[in-house]
């Protein structure tokens, strides 16, 4: 554990996806970077998806846009690192159960388009044809959208690392922080450094460390799990998009297997049980693999939002600044982030309208106290 120096124009607290694009953006636009990681770079909640970047959001025009903007920075980032980020393309497949699911498609796919997203609606025999394992007499329609892309979350975390270390920040690991007084010094255990900006990017731990300073981020620690099971014999040799059922259920290529996610078990619901529902869900929706076993993959927590959209702005009465509760979509929103959180440290106008991603949607606009 390093030493910390004794000021910073930003301290940014988590090393994920979240917090390195962000300890990179705001290096590089000359702002004194410091990022405190608890553990390693990494570790958090970056590594609990399924390691997909999307860039159509169902119902969320905004968080497309953020989405359609973080892969052109992707892109960019393993042209200037070298970096290998493990993009593969397997497209996005959302299935739809009910005619309201078709409508409410169909009223948003104009803003969808107009936020840069390539998405259609396909057909039941379509969907089926796009993922051969989905039984087309369970599905009435879905949306395919293209441009997802399957991605090493660990290699983009190391290349924004690198990025930030090359213009100038100071990224320390195994620190975390246990103390933010009212005038922006953070306390750890490697020392004390006063912050002219304290950003707060902890991923599952945002809502405590945005409590240490006296700050109202209301996101929960949801805990997730992610299932693998074999591909069936009879299944075409081909890569699977990413698929996305009604029920949460979802599948992909993993490998020569099948990656499931469907969250985790409901606080009265015990985990056989859970992969009990797991198991009826897949079995219906894919019926190849019906009856097959299912083991644990991984498991971790994610930053949840009472909406399930991120929390990205800036308290109004003090220098902090927050980017939190991407309730699993942080991969996908990351680069973007990293520029608007930039854009509140600097005072700048931010390339988008970002009133919609600050807490006061749900907390209101408290009143300034300094």
């Amino acid at each position: 554990m390093s030493r910390l120096p004794e000021r910073a124009d930003a301290v940014v607290i988590g090393g994920g996806v979240v917090g390195t694009s962000i300890a990179c953006r705001l290096a590089e636009s000359g702002v004194g970077t410091v990022l405190l990681e608890r553990g390693a770079l990494g570790s958090g909640s970056s590594g609990t998806t399924a390691g997909v970047v999307r860039t159509y959001f169902p119902g969320n025009p905004l968080i497309s846009s953020l989405a359609v903007r973080s892969l052109a920075a992707y892109r960019s980032l393993g042209e200037r690192t070298g970096t290998d980020l493990g993009l593969e393309r397997i497209g996005l497949l959302v299935l739809f159960t009910d005619e309201e699911q078709v409508r409410d498609f169909r009223q948003t796919q104009d803003a969808q388009r107009a936020a840069g997203v390539d998405v259609e609606l396909v057909t039941a025999a379509e969907a089926a044809r796009l993922n051969p394992l989905v039984d087309e007499r369970t599905v009435l329609a879905a949306a395919w959208s293209p441009e997802a892309y399957a991605c090493d979350p660990a290699a983009i975390v190391r290349g924004y690392a690198a990025l930030a270390r090359q213009a100038g920040a100071a990224l320390h690991t195994d620190t975390p922080v246990t103390g933010i007084d009212p005038d922006g010094r953070v306390h750890t255990a490697a020392g004390s450094i006063l912050a002219d900006t304290v950003v707060c990017a902890a991923g599952p731990w945002a809502g405590t460390v945005a409590a240490l300073a006296d700050v109202t981020v209301p996101v929960t620690t949801y805990p997730v799990e992610m299932l693998l099971t074999d591909t069936p014999d009879s299944a075409p040799r081909t890569t699977l998009p990413m698929t996305i059922h009604p029920s949460s259920l979802r599948i992909r290529s993993w490998g020569d297997r099948v990656l499931v996610g469907m969250g985790r078990p409901a606080p009265d619901e015990t985990r056989e049980d859970w992969l009990r529902r797991v198991a009826h869900h897949l079995g219906t929706t894919f019926p190849s693999l019906a009856g097959r076993a299912i083991e644990s993959g991984w498991s971790g927590d994610l930053d949840v939002s009472p909406d399930g959209m991120a929390f990205i702005g800036r308290d109004p009465s003090r220098r902090f600044v927050y980017a939190a509760g991407f309730s699993g979509q942080g991969l996908c929103q990351a680069p973007a982030a990293g520029e608007i959180v930039r854009d509140l440290v600097l005072g700048k106008e931010s390339w988008t309208d970002t009133a919609g991603l600050s807490t006061a949607r749900h907390l209101g606009a408290p009143a300034r106290t300094g």
